[in-house]
């Protein structure tokens, strides 16, 4: 999944995704009607889809981490399926941490480096809202 943004109109700008939906890729322009000033753009961490238990589909999302990597946020409203990770757990770049199900479309959270869980504040069954904190790093 690629990101890119471009600011519009004062207060509001795009951003530009690539989303990949059956094998098949669309670009797509997202109007973001607020904008922080201090916000920074997210970043999202490719992991290769594979088809999920249950017949839903994965998607290729790697969470939303700020700029040193040490916080992640959820990139969709959803409910956690699956947490791979506990406080203290040692992990591998690009290591499954939490799946996301979202409108029978799963989404997992990968690491974006290699590092040691700090704490995870989220557990299988949770409902989580866009941007609210999954999992942070040391």
């Amino acid at each position: 999944m690629s990101a890119g943004r471009d600011v519009q109109e004062k207060g509001t700008s795009t951003l530009k995704l690539q989303i990949t939906v059956d094998g098949r890729a669309y670009e797509v322009d997202v109007e973001i009607l607020e904008d922080d000033e201090g916000q920074q753009t997210p970043s999202y961490s490719p992991h290769h889809a594979e088809h999920g238990a249950g017949g839903g589909h994965a998607q290729s999302a790697g969470g939303v981490w700020d700029a040193d990597e040490k916080v992640c946020h959820s990139p969709v409203m959803g409910l956690v399926i699956k947490v791979n990770v506990a406080p203290g757990q040692a992990v591998e770049a690009d290591a499954l941490m939490v799946v996301l199900e979202a409108m029978k479309m799963e989404t997992n959270v990968t690491a974006p480096r290699a590092g040691r869980v700090k704490s995870v504040h989220v557990k299988p069954g949770d409902p989580v809202k866009v941007n609210q904190l999954l999992v942070e790093f040391e």
